[in-house]
C-alpha cells in the first residue's frame, strides 16, 4: 500500500511538472512572439502599441497621450479622411502640446461654428504620402540642409536637424520636436510632435 501511495504521488508530483512545463514555454512563446511584434515595426504610444496593420485612426484612439487630437480630429470630421487608403504622414500633436497653447484655443477651435479653422489647423500637420525618418533625411540632404514639405492644407513646414533631434518650424515661426519618429501604420506613418504647428 505505502509503494503505491508513493507511486501515485510520484505521478501527481510530474503530471504538476509538465503543467509548469508547458504554462512556462506558452509565456516564453508569447514573450518571443510580442518582441517579434515589436521588433517588426510596432512601437509604444501613449501607453498603447501602435500596429502597423491598423490605420492611423485606429491606433491614435488608444493612445492616453493623444485624446485631444482624436478629439479634434472627430470634430473636424476627418475621421473617414485618415481612415482612407493615403497614404498619409501626420505630425500628430500630444495633449501637452495642445495644452501649451493660449487657454481656450482649443475649447473654442472643437466649437461647430469654427470647423473650418480646426480643420485648416489639423490638415496641416498632414502631409500626402509616406514621409517616414529616412524620406524626411533624403529631403533635409536635397535642401542642402533644410527640407521644405507641403501639407494637405496648402501650407508650407520646414525640418532639418539639431543633432539627434528632428526639429520643425511653421509659417508662424513656431517650432516643434519629433519625439516618436516612424511609428508606421497601414494607411502611412506618425511622427509625434510636441508642439502644435500652425498655419498663417
Amino acid at each position: 500500500m505505502w509503494l503505491n501511495i508513493k507511486t501515485q504521488m510520484k505521478k501527481t508530483f510530474i503530471s504538476a511538472f509538465a503543467l509548469v512545463a508547458i504554462a512556462f514555454a506558452s509565456q516564453t512563446q508569447v514573450q518571443a512572439q510580442s518582441k517579434m511584434s515589436m521588433s517588426g515595426g510596432t512601437k509604444m504610444v501613449g501607453g498603447a502599441a501602435m500596429y502597423p496593420t491598423k490605420d492611423i485612426i485606429d491606433n491614435a484612439v488608444n493612445s492616453k497621450d493623444h485624446t485631444t487630437l482624436v478629439a479634434a480630429v472627430k470634430a473636424a470630421g476627418l475621421v473617414e479622411t485618415l481612415k482612407g487608403a493615403g497614404p498619409f504622414t501626420v505630425f500628430a500633436p500630444t495633449n501637452e502640446a495642445f495644452n501649451k497653447l493660449p487657454k481656450g484655443t482649443v475649447a473654442t477651435l472643437v466649437k461647430p461654428e469654427n470647423k473650418a479653422a480646426l480643420t485648416k489647423i489639423l490638415t496641416y500637420h498632414v502631409i500626402a504620402g509616406k514621409m517616414d525618418s529616412k524620406a524626411i533625411a533624403a529631403a533635409i540632404k536635397k535642401g542642402k540642409g533644410k527640407a521644405e514639405l507641403t501639407t494637405v492644407e496648402g501650407g508650407k513646414l520646414w525640418a532639418w536637424m539639431e543633432g539627434k533631434k528632428l526639429v520643425m518650424k511653421d509659417e508662424k515661426g513656431g517650432m516643434s520636436t519629433v519625439t516618436i519618429a516612424d511609428v508606421y501604420q497601414k494607411n502611412g506613418v506618425i511622427h509625434v510632435v510636441n508642439s502644435v504647428l500652425m498655419p498663417k
